[in-house]
């Protein structure tokens, strides 16, 4: 019997080179294949264990917590139920910054140092242990799988962040091309580019699509107007994260490219939150994560009603994230998916836009491609950039200490590098960045529009 290429990746290459790295990623992908079947309430009392499991170590061995526990007079024993965790205090960046030190478990080892900008634009340097990184790949392995695709089958990542772009080393070369995954810088959208894209995306022709939905449809908006077919590649599936999927954007991208479309939300430092499947369902990663979401005050919010996301992730305990907020708002659901798993489900996500810039040429830049490079700058507790025109910048920063020179040159050769060198840059530092009308912040704000910028929909 002929064994796919796909067959070998995902069950031979794959596997092997998850446990050079230490990594528990099959064993879990196999129980959770299995628990994402069990009902909703057997599910819960499973998150209940979990819970319970993870407050043990956590309240022993990570001193803020340990303080937390000692002085509300708790134990585990006391989280019979999920909205026990209402006993806890919600956390945010702020309070992981203000108290890294008593963050981490005492007895923790192999932990590797990650960092974020996030959805509020506050920069966030972490630690995640190894189980907890092998959560998030398994999840998003059976996620894959909801859509008949699977590790080895051909990729094309479209993505705009300095962290996977600038990385590839030899191994991970070798490690994508074994496994058949492109990655494709996506963050100079101008017509060229764009060009080059479809090109080379004819002549691989992955059966999944990943990457920011903004970046795919601008280049769905793109081959439409160029009248390029694209719907008889094999494209199976369109994995969208790290911005809202607009209505619009998913219309184009299903359409151009004849797949289907699945939102993703996630992040590094929560977790692989949800991911939708064939049925229309965003389900949770219940066997990893707790969400909930709260009103202003903290309170719980039934199904149905819009507030703060909070997210607890029961993988993680060495560097606990417990009551998280994200920074995004979104609705939980009470319904069941037609598919007929009984994770539950997000209903909507409202609070991940995340502008672009326009470079004084006309092309499209993904905010990513500035994240990197701010979050980068030592003591920064939150950034705000905005753009009033093509040709004028205002960057908003409130670091802990005084800009110096150097990183303020650094910073501004890197962004008239990105938007052009005649950019007008103006970087303003301030003890703290207020957030907008709404309560909510934005890190990246494009007033561009009309004649001043190429539309994300394909037209100038």
């Amino acid at each position: 019997m002929k064994i796919s290429y796909t067959r070998i990746g995902s069950s031979i290459l794959f596997p092997i080179h998850e446990r050079l790295k230490g990594h528990d990623t099959v064993a879990i992908l196999h129980d959770i294949e299995r628990s994402q079947w069990l009902a909703s309430d057997r599910l819960r009392e499973r998150q209940v264990q979990l819970l319970q499991e993870f407050l043990v170590t956590v309240s022993t061995s990570v001193p803020f917590f340990r303080e937390i526990f000692r002085s509300r007079q708790l134990s585990p024993a006391d989280f019979k139920a999920l909205a026990d965790l209402s006993l806890l205090p919600i956390i945010d960046k702020t309070c992981i910054r203000r108290n890294l030190a008593e963050w981490t478990a005492h007895d923790a080892h192999h932990l590797e140092l990650h960092s974020t900008s996030g959805s509020s634009g506050e920069p966030l340097r972490f630690m995640l242990g190894r189980h907890r990184i092998s959560f998030d790949i398994a999840a998003k392995w059976r996620a894959m799988r909801w859509w008949d695709v699977d590790i080895g089958d051909r990729e094309m990542v479209l993505w705009g962040s300095a962290f996977e772009t600038g990385s590839q080393n030899k191994l991970r070369k070798l490690r994508d091309q074994l496994l058949r995954s492109r990655l494709v810088p996506a963050r100079d959208l101008n017509h060229l580019r764009m060009e080059q894209i479809i090109t080379e995306m004819r002549a691989f022709r992955p059966k999944v699509l990943f990457g920011y939905p903004s970046a795919l449809a601008r280049i769905a908006f793109h081959t439409r107007d160029q009248h390029i077919s694209m719907d008889d590649l094999g494209i199976k599936v369109a994995f969208c994260t790290s911005e809202v999927l607009r209505p619009e954007w998913r219309e184009v991208i299903s359409t151009t490219f004849g797949c289907g479309v699945a939102n993703e939300y996630g992040a590094r430092d929560a977790g692989f939150i949800a991911r939708e499947c064939p049925h229309g369902g965003m389900h949770i990663t219940a066997e990893e994560l707790i969400v909930e979401v709260v009103d202003d005050n903290g309170r719980a919010l039934p199904a149905g009603v819009e507030g703060d996301i909070l997210i607890t992730n029961l993988a993680g305990p060495e560097f606990p994230f417990i009551r998280y907020r994200t920074g995004d708002r979104g609705v939980l659901s009470d319904q069941t998916c037609g598919c007929g798993r009984g994770l539950p489900l997000l209903e909507s996500i409202s609070g991940r836009a995340n502008d672009g810039l326009v470079a004084t040429d006309g092309s499209w830049i993904h905010g990513s491609a500035i994240n990197h490079i701010i979050r980068e700058i030592p003591g920064l507790q939150a950034y705000r950039i905005t753009q009033d025109t093509r040709h004028r910048l205002h960057v908003l920063l409130a670091p802990t200490d005084a800009l110096t020179q150097t990183v303020k040159v650094r910073l501004l050769e890197h962004v008239r590098h990105l938007l052009g060198s005649d950019m007008q840059i103006e970087v303003q530092a301030t003890a703290e960045i207020p957030p907008q009308a709404n309560g909510k912040f934005r890190h990246i704000i494009c007033h561009v529009q009309g004649q001043d910028a190429v539309s994300i929909n394909g037209s100038s």
